[in-house]
């Protein structure tokens, strides 16, 4: 994505482009490795040493809130982040934590009522069990 367009997305997400924050979602348009908050710190601030913890974390929840940047809850470890914008659904390696797109399928909503007053806003499903390169070293053993 070329640097108009990351300016456009942050506008369209009604956030201001800041260096700092331009910077963190650019880091995240190269970077599809789904990287925790801290990967993007210590690469963001390598290049920008103005750029703190505190002001990186404060972008990386002013985008999740914007609908710009999913973050994705990896249990036990530390939340990973995602800028893909296209529909997909993620699979966690229990093993090792890597987190990969999987293609999107709809996935069928909640009959009426089972909810309550609840709002839905989407649904995703996360998958969890080995990745290709760990599955190999568990079936060895």
């Amino acid at each position: 994505m070329n640097a108009e367009a990351i300016k456009k997305s942050l506008q369209d997400g009604g956030l201001r482009c800041t260096p700092q924050r331009y910077a963190v979602m650019a880091f995240l348009m190269e970077h599809t490795s789904h990287p925790t908050a801290a990967e993007i710190f210590k690469a963001v601030n390598r290049s920008d040493p103005r750029c703190s913890r505190a002001t990186t974390y404060n972008n990386l929840r002013d985008l999740v809130q914007a609908g710009l940047v999913r973050e994705v809850a990896v249990e036990g470890r530390a939340a990973r982040f995602d800028a893909n914008d296209m529909p997909h659904h993620h699979f966690i390696c229990d093993r090792c934590g890597k987190v990969e797109d999987l293609d999107w399928y709809d996935v069928p909503r909640p009959a009426s009522g089972v909810l309550g007053k609840r709002v839905l806003r989407e649904c995703e499903i996360i998958f969890r069990g080995l990745c290709a390169r760990c599955a190999p070293r568990h079936a060895s053993r």
